[in-house]
């Protein structure tokens, strides 16, 4: 094995006086001389009020092991200090960093095995687990109410997140310092729930987790976990991540690099409303297509296909051809193009002023037998509702609330808008909640669109999610005009022929 693999010990210490140096002693002789693994080894000191600081100087200076002994300079807590250590572990350029408690639950023995898949490449993260073998777990001390709690607390976790873990409430952990370097973890509670919040990052950043097996100790360490509110803790965070996917919550701290719009075509959704108004063999204009998700499937169809977005993805092969425009600027960047038609899903809700555009598009399609599509979310879906209900207003990254959204519409303000910018309405639809995509669950996700779709009977303004439209111009005002003055033209010229 390379040596050039580097990786951080960092322990967690808080009143650990009593602990911190047979923790220190427990740590594989390999791992001070640096066989197979590069490693230096971190104590962070959370402010404790007895003498755990200075018993890990001491030691650093009365023996050849080097420990970096840091201290906090008020407690940040269990999350708090791990923040620090994360941070210390990205600043100081380490390829891993395992997070080892000070109080000797966890076994230093056991760093070896830890680090192993990290070096390999083959993992994200490593979980030390006490519940892979369960009764290990029991015969090792775990308290049965404990043993209980975690397996049910796991359970609901696993499905919450959609994650296959045998445990959640390991505190040996193991990360590659490239998986760190892309969650915001910095956000997380700087309480014991941060380990739940970074369970769900890794999660939802399709990171790969592994879990070894290792010894339980319980002994005379001192638990400061509150058992209720640490159960209310993390399953708050599972909901809350979820219902971010909704967007009906927001978290930085679930706020991921980029953000891809998923396939909708393949459900009941904005995208699969889109696709059924286009025949095959038509020719599209897709403004504000994005990566070509409904593209794809009209391609299929036989349609031609002319994309446009303020930016040009790498896979095209969907479009006859694709044009990078600014949408603020009206319809001035859009090719002039014949087309049966348009299609704007999830685009005015972007605009500053979805007013001037619609009209500029009118305008382009007036005299013309050209369909317009139209997709945007509803402000006034219940869920919407409930929130301003309980005073929450929850901008984030995507679903209704996107912070890229500057207007929204009710059933009747797109139907004010659309008619007063000169459109017919030939159909308007409600399109419910993509709770396929959202659940990452088909069964579930299958029947929640059912009952959705089923209460939009009930009431469409409520229980619709989305808003789908199909438009056609009329004939502009001055051709209504010259032609109204035509038919009194031609209605005279009778006259005057019978007179004779």
């Amino acid at each position: 094995m390379s040596h050039s693999f580097r990786a951080l010990i960092f322990i967690v210490a808080y009143n650990a006086e009593r602990h911190i140096v047979s923790v220190l002693d427990r740590i594989p002789e390999s791992i001070w001389l640096g066989s197979p693994y590069q490693c230096d080894v971190l104590v962070i000191d959370d402010f404790s009020t007895d003498h755990t600081w200075q018993i890990c100087r001491e030691y650093s200076a009365r023996t050849s092991r080097r420990v970096t002994a840091l201290r906090t300079p008020s407690n940040q807590g269990y999350g708090g200090n791990q923040k620090l250590g994360y941070t210390y572990a990205i600043a100081n350029g380490y390829d891993a960093v395992v997070m080892l408690h000070g109080d000797g639950q966890y076994a230093p023995e056991m760093l070896p095995q830890i680090l192993a898949p990290l070096a390999a490449g083959t993992s994200d993260a490593v979980f030390g687990s006490r519940m892979l073998h369960r009764k290990d777990a029991l015969k090792g001390g775990m308290p049965l109410y404990k043993f209980a709690a975690n397996i049910a607390l796991t359970t609901v976790q696993n499905i919450m997140i959609g994650t296959h873990l045998s445990e959640y409430h390991t505190g040996y952990r193991a990360y590659a310092i490239s998986a760190l370097s892309r969650i915001p973890f910095k956000y997380n509670s700087d309480w014991f729930d941060f380990d739940t919040d970074i369970i769900i990052q890794l999660a939802d950043q399709k990171m790969l987790i592994t879990e070894i097996a290792i010894p339980t100790h319980y002994g005379d360490e001192i638990c400061r976990v509150q058992n209720l509110r640490y159960g209310i803790a993390i399953l708050k965070a599972c909901l809350q991540s979820r219902l971010q996917r909704f967007g009906i919550f927001y978290h930085r701290k679930f706020d991921y690099e980029g953000i891809n719009y998923k396939d909708k075509t393949s459900f009941d959704s904005s995208h699969a409303f889109a696709v059924a108004q286009v025949a095959p063999g038509e020719t599209v204009m897709d403004i504000g297509c994005g990566i070509g998700h409904a593209a794809r499937i009209l391609h299929a169809k036989g349609c031609r296909v002319y994309g446009m977005d303020h930016y040009v993805p790498e896979d095209i092969s969907a479009f006859v051809s694709y044009t990078a425009i600014d949408l603020e600027s009206g319809m001035e960047g859009v090719p002039n193009l014949q087309c049966d038609a348009i299609m704007l899903l999830d685009v005015i809700e972007h605009l500053n002023d979805p007013e001037s555009f619609m009209e500029a598009l009118f305008d382009r399609t007036t005299g013309t037998q050209t369909r317009v599509i139209l997709t945007t979310p509803n402000i006034a879906f219940i869920i919407m509702r409930m929130m301003l209900l309980i005073g929450r207003f929850e901008y984030g990254k995507r679903g209704i609330l996107d912070k890229t959204h500057k207007r929204l519409f009710t059933f009747p303000s797109l139907r004010r808008m659309a008619e007063q910018s000169g459109f017919i309405i030939e159909r308007m639809e409600g399109i419910p909640a993509p709770f396929p995509l959202a659940l990452n669950n088909k069964l579930l996700g299958g029947l929640l669109l059912t009952l959705n779709r089923w209460m939009i009977y009930v009431s469409k303004g409520m229980f619709s999610f989305q808003i789908g439209m199909v438009l056609k111009p009329k004939k502009d005002f001055d051709t209504v005009f010259e032609e109204t003055l035509c038919s009194q033209l031609a209605d005279s010229q009778p006259q005057k022929q019978a007179s004779l």
